[in-house]
C-alpha cells in the first residue's frame, strides 16, 4: 500500500519531484548542506509552503485538517522545541518501556527542560513524536549529536516500532554507512533534482 504519495511537489530550491513510499518503506535522502533536504521534509510535514500534492493513505493533506495531519506525517526536526519547563508534560503518552530503551529512568520527566544536552532533547523528541503512533516518519538527522551507543538504540526503536507500525520513512542523514544500514533505498539531491543514488 502507498503510504505516502507526493506528486508534482514544488518546493524553492527543487525541481518538481513524484515519490511514492509504501508502508514499510524506508528511504534514505542525502546532499550537500542547503541543498533542501529540510525544506522538502518541512513542506511534506505541510509546515512550510510547498505546490503540487502530498496525500497520506490516498487521501490529499488539503483534506486533513494540518494538526491532524502533523500528527499523522510527523516531522522531528534536527533541533526540537519544548513548551514546558520540565520534561514530563511533553511525554505523558510515552511507553516507559522506550525511555528504557533511549537510556533514560523515570525521573527523566522531572528534569528541566534547560538541564537536557543536546543529544537528550534529540532522543526524548524522538519519544514524542513516535507516541502519537505517526504513519509517516520524516526524520531530520535523528542520530547527528549522540554517540555510538545511543545511535544504535535510536535505531534498535526506530527498527521496532518500523516492525509493529510500517510507518513509510523518509531519514535524512550525511553517514552512507547508515543510511544503507537502515533504509531500503537511498536518494540524493543533486542540481536540484532528486536522483536514486547508486
Amino acid at each position: 500500500m502507498i503510504r505516502l504519495q507526493l506528486e508534482k511537489f514544488r518546493i524553492p530550491l527543487l525541481e518538481p519531484l513524484d515519490l511514492a513510499v509504501a508502508a514499510g518503506r524506508w528511504i534514505g535522502l542525502r546532499g550537500p548542506s542547503g541543498s533542501g533536504k529540510t525544506m522538502l521534509l518541512r513542506a511534506i510535514a505541510d509546515l512550510d509552503p510547498h505546490g503540487g500534492r502530498a496525500s497520506l493513505d490516498g487521501t490529499a493533506c488539503d483534506q486533513i485538517q494540518p494538526p491532524l495531519w502533523r500528527r499523522q506525517v510527523a516531522y522531528l526536526a534536527a533541533e526540537s522545541a519544548w513548551w514546558f519547563d520540565r520534561v514530563g508534560p511533553h511525554l505523558e503518552e510515552v511507553p516507559r518501556k522506550w525511555l528504557e530503551v533511549l537510556g533514560f529512568g523515570p525521573e527523566v520527566m522531572d528534569w528541566p527542560v534547560r538541564r537536557l544536552s543536546s543529544g537528550e532533547r534529540q532522543r526524548l523528541a524522538l519519544l514524542r513524536m513516535l507516541a502519537n503512533r505517526p504513519k509517516v516518519l520524516l526524520l531530520d538527522e535523528p542520530t547527528a549529536n549522540l554517540d555510538r551507543d545511543s545511535m544504535e538504540a535510536v535505531e534498535r526503536l526506530l527498527a521496532d516500532y518500523g516492525q509493529r507500525r510500517r510507518p513509510a520513512v523518509i531519514w535524512v542523514g550525511h553517514d552512507p554507512e547508515q543510511l544503507g544500514r537502515v533504509c531500503s533505498s537511498v536518494y540524493a539531491i543533486s542540481g536540484g533534482r532528486l536522483v536514486e543514488a547508486a
